[in-house]
């Protein structure tokens, strides 16, 4: 049992010193695949926070323009079920297509940095796409 626990520590600890050894990786100038994988992998985690940030403005927009358009007819309102059939459409192209993507390098170090910087880019547009549509919504 003793010998589980520290087992348990030191491969806890060991998982410290790789995430503070993933937190110093200059991604600008990384040399390694591993770096360049873990500096794709950090792209798509700050694009995907910012989508989902982006994401909950552009739903409020939605919210907005449904309550005007029914205050014109019931028959106008359906912005926020657009939007989040849209939206789950897009997640499940974004997802397919970069796993797609990343098989140019299939078996090989270089397929998951593929796969993730292929889902940073695509989100980072979605951002852009969003961000027109509250625009269009006025707000």
């Amino acid at each position: 049992m003793r010998r589980a626990a520290i087992a348990a520590l030191l491969l806890l600890g060991g998982l410290n010193v790789a995430r503070a050894q993933e937190d110093q990786i200059d991604c600008n100038n990384a040399q390694t695949q591993a770096d360049m994988t873990n500096c794709a992998g950090q792209d798509f985690e700050n694009a995907d926070k910012e989508l989902n940030v982006v994401y909950k403005k552009a739903m409020a927009s939605q919210v907005a323009l449904d309550k005007q358009s029914a205050e014109i007819s019931p028959d106008y309102v359906g912005a926020v079920k657009a939007l989040k059939k849209a939206q789950r459409a897009w997640i499940d192209y974004r997802d397919g297509q970069c796993e797609g993507m990343s098989y140019q390098a299939a078996g090989g170090t270089m397929q998951p940095m593929l796969e993730l910087g292929c889902k940073a880019d695509l989100t980072n547009k979605r951002i852009k796409e969003l961000k027109e549509l509250i625009q269009g919504a006025g707000n």
